[in-house]
């Protein structure tokens, strides 16, 4: 079996800004919560049958309290904001598992959910729907990748190292060294993606890099002012490595049976209804029909 986890909170955003809005029956905006639950029954349309979405319930999280300037949920637009009840609500109305992470992130929900999944002999991959490359970093082989939907593209350890010069192992210091402006932390000043590279590619890990330019084992320009600047802002390169690394330990789950779709509740047609989209439930209903008629 596969195991197909979702960030909600992401899939809301490019939905709420990359589909034509919609209105509910109270006339409110949910043209986002429409395209997420018609994206997710696409998937179960074409193949996917354990799944869970993974939200940020609580935009803020234990990381804002170690780095000021740590994303926070200002400047999201009302309108969007408005919809992350609704897309929780009616995603368990439609049969599927979420996770509404409030201490932690979804991007941490989905690290625990993957380390939970890959625990079982019967799964075969673990695809992590989302581009988000703090997620690079759970990547394991070719049997948990990282799935880019709106691109096509499927990226497993192999990928990692191709699209950063890294493996997954070495995300976090490559976040903490180049910064991660969606995230709200700099990195260390000069650090660039192609120096980093370089040197991760050889050390991994910080802790690793020789504090003297003069001995690393590999060529970089300006080593001797890329060397200076992490000696100096070594305290913060530590720290942003902590904002990037994932928390992979909840305990979402006991057994991944928990994640397969059985089809929607019967209060997804109210649901359905209430936003304004009534054909969601009717197609949830053929997608589940058609589910039960395959061959065990």
């Amino acid at each position: 079996m596969n195991v197909h986890l979702i960030d909600g909170t992401y899939e809301l955003f490019r939905h709420y800004y990359g589909a034509p809005g919609a209105r509910d029956r109270f006339g409110r905006e949910a043209g986002a919560v429409h395209g997420v639950l018609s994206s997710l029954l696409g998937m179960l349309d074409t193949g996917a049958t354990h799944m869970a979405v993974a939200t940020d319930h609580v935009i803020e999280s234990f990381r804002n309290q170690l780095w000021p300037g740590y994303k926070t949920g200002d400047g999201i637009e009302p309108a969007l904001r408005a919809q992350f009840g609704p897309l929780e609500e009616s995603l368990r109305a439609m049969g599927v598992q979420v996770w509404a992470m409030e201490e932690l992130e979804a991007d941490d929900g989905m690290a625990s959910g993957a380390a939970l999944a890959a625990r079982d002999p019967l799964v075969d991959c673990i695809y992590l729907c989302t581009p988000d490359k703090d997620l690079a970093q759970c990547v394991r082989g070719g049997r948990v990748v990282q799935w880019d939907r709106r691109r096509g593209e499927v990226r497993d350890e192999a990928g990692v190292i191709a699209r950063f010069g890294v493996p997954p192992a070495s995300i976090p210091d490559y976040l903490a060294l180049v910064g991660d402006s969606a995230d709200g932390f700099p990195g260390v000043p000069g650090w660039g993606a192609k120096s980093t590279a370089t040197l991760l590619a050889r050390y991994l890990h910080l802790e690793r890099i020789p504090p003297r330019a003069g001995n690393w084992d590999v060529t970089v320009r300006g080593a001797s002012r890329l060397a200076g600047n992490l000696r100096e802002h070594r305290a913060n390169a530590f720290l942003f490595r902590d904002l990037a690394t994932l928390r992979d330990g909840a305990a979402l789950f006991e057994d991944v049976a928990e994640l397969e779709w059985r089809g929607p509740l019967p209060e997804f047609r109210d649901a359905a209804r209430d936003l304004g989209a009534p054909g969601l439930w009717d197609r949830a209903q053929r997608i589940s029909h058609k589910l039960r008629e395959l061959p065990v």
